[in-house]
């Protein structure tokens, strides 16, 4: 499409308080984005530490073997969960920031109430169905009998983690992505991790690792309807009866379930190709690398929880002008919180992945090729929720579904001749291609470019960091513990890289965010002072 078509009437949007487009306006936009990203950021941050060091223990505990079979399980998982959710987790996200910006709350409530019941049908069709392929494929495709034992604990990670996902993007279209991550983050993780361990301590394996998944699980998806249902309750007007789901979101639904479908192409063709042709000890090397791998974008993944239902808002309202101030300044910021880490993960790959146990080095170079890919999806911001968010999802789907194609292309060619590094080539250039188209078509479609000359500003702590970095990588040779100069390395890479970010100078806008992060930490600092 050459343009991006309005999502609501005219008569619509004229009954809507138009948004400001001075700088109060952004520094209101800005600050609650940082605010509510800054408390997803860091409980990712807790959770992460807190789950790098238990995946090390269960890598080390159960083996490549075990984690291949649970990597191919969830690959099962994965595929029948795009049928389970028909697109309404991310038409949660869009339709209820809307409803709730025009104050049409029995809308609100005919949405909330018929999605879920859909959902719950859905699920529970899919369920025996599940069990009944799922053993096929165990067999037959990944040539792994053993996987059919643990094919009910799968099918109950699928139904809760369908509504789980459903139940937490309603929550960040209502703005509360703070109270969704304390559920998700703070409560959710380490209830997983403290029942996994005692579980796998009294000798369960693999089968208490999984229990313990469907416990947390079902513990959230408790958490998370209390909430919605609070959050609810004092808007939407429920009735008694089924409500239909409008035209408007069965449309978007099945834009976005397209999207899902394509996704779970670029995300999965790489370990079910792995899964054909290699054994599940491979792909429990690789799972390794590509779970180290999914930290690199924490810094987008925090915007993005807030700034899709933003940009479902402010496109609604016609506010282009914020929209491309917002866009600009979160995708520079997202780089820089990105760059060193992900130099990090590529320069002392093999240590990293050392930590899991010596049999999981084989899989230092997907990891570093991976980091690199996601380097480039970090780079050009939010582009996927752009498209999403504003009416482009068709654009979107068929941007996705020719570099699904292009995925198990290279998937194919390179995983039989080079293993795990082939299988990571093919995800990092798919994932690459991607970013760059998407981001030409937002340009395209909504005329919001992210890149300004302020950028050349970054060149100097890019180069100051990879110096640093690949300094201490230098001095590391011949060390035993090469993962403690790893997280040295990281530490001043950051230092380093933000201290020149200072020193070159920030634009306006950019330091509104600087101070409002420096605001939240020092506002911490004196809490804890006060406390102490």
């Amino acid at each position: 499409m050459a343009t991006a078509t309005k999502l609501y009437t005219p008569q619509e949007i004229t009954a809507i308080q138009p948004l400001a487009t001075n700088d109060q306006e952004f520094g209101r936009r800005i600050g609650s984005i940082s605010r509510q990203s800054t408390v997803y950021f860091a409980g990712t941050m807790l959770t992460t530490a807190a789950g790098y060091f238990f995946k090390v223990y269960v890598a080390r505990t159960l083996g490549a073997q075990a984690l291949g079979l649970y990597a191919l399980g969830m690959t099962l998982v994965g595929f029948l969960g795009l049928f389970s959710t028909l697109g309404l987790s991310t038409a949660a996200a869009r339709f209820v920031a809307a409803y709730t910006a025009r104050g049409e709350f029995s809308r609100l409530g005919e949405f909330l109430r018929g999605s879920l019941t859909l959902l719950s049908v859905c699920n529970l069709l899919l369920g025996a169905t599940f069990l009944l392929v799922g053993r096929w494929v165990a067999v037959h495709f990944y040539h792994a009998p053993e996987l059919s034992s643990y094919l009910w604990s799968f099918e109950l990670i699928l139904l809760f983690g369908v509504l789980n996902a459903f139940l937490g993007q309603v929550m960040a279209g209502y703005h509360d992505v703070t109270r969704r991550t304390v559920i998700t983050h703070l409560i959710g993780t380490p209830t997983n991790i403290v029942v996994a361990v005692i579980l796998i301590t009294l000798g369960l394996g693999l089968r208490g690792y999984m229990a313990a998944q469907v416990v947390s699980s079902l513990l959230l998806l408790t958490l998370l309807a209390g909430s919605v249902w609070r959050m609810a309750a004092a808007q939407a007007r429920f009735g008694r009866s089924f409500a239909a789901v409008e035209r408007e979101v069965v449309t978007f639904s099945a834009a976005a379930f397209g999207v899902s479908a394509v996704e779970f192409l670029l995300t999965q063709t790489d370990k079910i190709v792995l899964g054909y042709y290699l054994e599940p000890k491979q792909v429990g090397i690789y799972a390794v690398a590509t779970a180290l791998v999914g930290f690199v974008p924490i810094a987008l993944q925090s915007v993005n929880q807030i700034f899709s239902p933003t940009i479902a808002e402010l496109h609604a309202t016609g506010n282009r002008a914020l929209l491309q101030q917002l866009y600009a300044t979160l995708t520079k910021w997202i780089l820089i919180l990105t760059i060193p880490l992900a130099l990090t993960m590529v320069v002392f790959s093999r240590p990293l992945m050392g930590i899991f146990g010596p049999g999981f080095e084989p899989g230092a170079m997907a990891l570093a090729v991976g980091a690199v890919g996601q380097l480039f999806n970090c780079a050009v911001g939010s582009v996927g929720y752009l498209l999403l968010m504003s009416g482009n999802q068709l654009q979107l789907v068929r941007i996705q579904a020719v570099n699904a194609v292009l995925m198990i292309a290279l998937s194919l060619l390179l995983v039989p001749r080079l293993g795990v590094t082939g299988a990571a080539i093919a995800a990092a250039a798919a994932l690459a291609a991607a970013n760059l188209w998407m981001l030409g078509a937002v340009f395209r479609s909504l005329r919001l470019f992210p890149y300004n000359a302020s950028y050349f500003k970054l060149v100097p702590a890019v180069l100051i960091s990879v110096g640093v970095v690949l300094l201490l990588a230098h001095l590391s040779i011949g060390m035993t513990s090469q993962w403690r100069v790893a997280a040295l390395a990281l530490i001043c890479g950051y230092v380093s890289f933000l201290g020149m970010v200072l020193i070159s100078g920030l634009d306006s806008y950019d330091r509104r965010i600087a101070h409002l992060v420096w605001a939240k930490v020092g506002q911490t600092l004196r809490r804890n002072e006060v406390n102490a």
